[in-house]
């Protein structure tokens, strides 16, 4: 299409004050943005490679006690700011984008910015002191201090989680099994192998797990927890060794930190190892050998100072011997073992244990005060317990949220008592249909501990008598060790 000459002057008009080339944009551009920030900002200062000053303004010099800009010019920044990073900027080649520049008067919200040649290399830098009221950043001030309230909170909670919970001392019992126990654990405490607990579910061997960790010298550190029978197979590699971003769907952001880096310096409880598959146990064995592990899906190597506690009511060795647990790794965590003892090998320790569970629910009952009256005692120290404290603390527990009265005698208590266990001697229903029986009533003036074991004499002869002295059957019947029931037969001087 032809334009005439007025168009075509018009253009050359609308032409002529544009520069040249992109070049002279950018010249131009970092010119403006230079003089914008000069103007608007509370002092501007430039440094050459070696941090000295090449040039400052004249309020920002002014500040600083020189009444003339060029007396500050050649000295190292330093010198003339105080708490100058600008050094910093220079050696690293990296901005400071937002900081607080302290000074003798109010605070200053500065940015440092590196100066580059045409190469990439750093000849100096420039700072911009933005505002000198930290009023005016307030609202990001507020946001930043309560995010990190709140991540204080986080942390200290987390801490507190990861801290044992028990002490030896919450290990109830004086009888020879329970301080048998306690002793190991304390010599456990001592050193740092590997511990392994076994014992029936219910018999407290996360207390002395707990109790380990708080008497060792690692207390201050994480106490981590795993109970492998809790989480899917197909998720326990994660759960111990974690995962890089992108690994598997859900980690595609932030990835997963395992439990070995959680407990770095600390305590690793593995709970019910025995449920562990046998592809993992190889890859526990190499990290407890080799004390590193890389996260799934990646090649950082991350080296974890842990010792491991580990716990489970299976048989292991029968395990070991059906080639359902690898024997290197058993060998590797049967250093120092520990037999929580059942509950029916320490029937001694069940008055205390009850009165111990008893207070515990009556602080958490609102101030209540529960006791047992002598044959609801009678009933609990004659009960084979299965379940062991676990079921004792169960037992009480309902007892205690369906009683009328602060006294829980045998009749109250008879109907929770083996309800949980397996079937055998109805203990309870002899309780309940015979408590007016002369024979459960003490003679004046007996003491508690004759009339117990009294109580226990008689118990142990009725069961034998029911086996016509077959002390297997009845060790079998009562829930008993054949060892304890032969040991309790010397000690009252039982015929079989």
């Amino acid at each position: 299409m032809h334009r005439g000459p007025e168009t075509a002057k018009t253009m050359m008009t609308d032409w002529a004050g544009l520069p040249a080339s992109y070049d002279d944009v950018l010249r131009r551009a970092m010119d403006s943005l230079f003089r914008t920030f000069e103007n608007f900002s509370e002092g501007t200062f430039i440094v050459d490679a070696d941090a000295r000053v090449v040039w400052i303004n004249k309020r920002y010099a002014a500040r600083f006690g020189f009444a003339d800009p060029q007396q500050a010019i050649g000295l190292d920044c330093e010198t003339v700011i105080p708490n100058s990073l600008m050094r910093d900027v220079v050696q690293t080649g990296k901005p400071i984008l937002l900081d607080i520049l302290e000074t003798d008067r109010e605070p200053l919200v500065v940015t440092r910015l590196p100066l580059k040649d045409d190469n990439g290399v750093t000849v100096g830098a420039v700072g911009f002191a933005l505002f000198d009221e930290l009023k005016t950043l307030t609202p990001l001030f507020s946001h930043y201090s309560r995010v990190q309230q709140e991540l204080i909170a986080t942390r200290q909670s987390l801490d507190q989680a990861r801290r044992a919970k028990y002490t030896f001392a919450s290990f109830i019992g004086t009888s020879a099994a329970s301080l048998e126990a306690k002793r190991a654990a304390r010599r456990a405490a001592q050193v740092d192998s590997p511990v392994l607990l076994l014992g029936e579910t219910g018999t407290g061997k996360e207390l002395l797990a707990h109790a380990i960790h708080g008497a060792s010298a690692r207390a201050n550190r994480p106490l981590v927890t795993v109970n492998v029978a809790a989480i899917p197979d197909a998720l326990l590699e994660v759960e111990f060794f974690g995962a890089a971003a992108g690994a598997y769907t859900g980690a595609e952001r932030k990835g997963r930190v395992g439990k070995f880096e959680l407990a770095d310096g600390g305590t690793l409880f593995l709970d019910e190892i025995g449920d562990m598959p046998l592809a993992l146990q190889g890859k526990l064995l190499r990290v407890l050998q080799d004390r590193e592990f890389e996260p799934l899906g990646s090649n950082r190597i991350v080296r974890a100072d842990v010792r491991i506690i580990a716990a489970t009511s299976a048989d292991l060795p029968a395990m070991v011997a059906a080639g359902a647990f690898r024997a290197d790794l058993f060998y590797r965590l049967n250093v120092l073992t520990i037999h929580a003892p059942p509950l029916r090998e320490r029937l001694g320790d069940v008055v205390a244990l009850a009165y111990a569970i008893l207070e515990e629910l009556s602080s958490r009952a609102g101030g209540g005060h529960y006791e047992l009256e002598d044959d609801a005692l009678r009933l609990l120290c004659s009960h084979s317990w299965p379940g062991n404290v676990r079921e004792l603390r169960n037992t009480l527990e309902r007892a205690v949220m369906l009683s009328d009265n602060e006294r829980i005698d045998a009749r109250a208590l008879a109907r929770f008592v083996g309800t949980a266990g397996r079937p055998g001697r109805d203990l309870g229903a002899t309780f309940q249909n015979d408590t007016a029986a002369a024979s459960d009533t003490p003679p004046a003036g007996q003491s508690y501990a004759d009339a117990m074991a009294a109580f226990e004499r008689r118990f142990l002869t009725d069961a034998l008598q029911a086996c016509n002295g077959h002390v297997a059957q009845a060790a079998a019947n009562l829930g008993m060790g054949r060892a304890t029931l032969y040991k309790k037969i010397a000690a009252h001087g039982i015929e079989p």
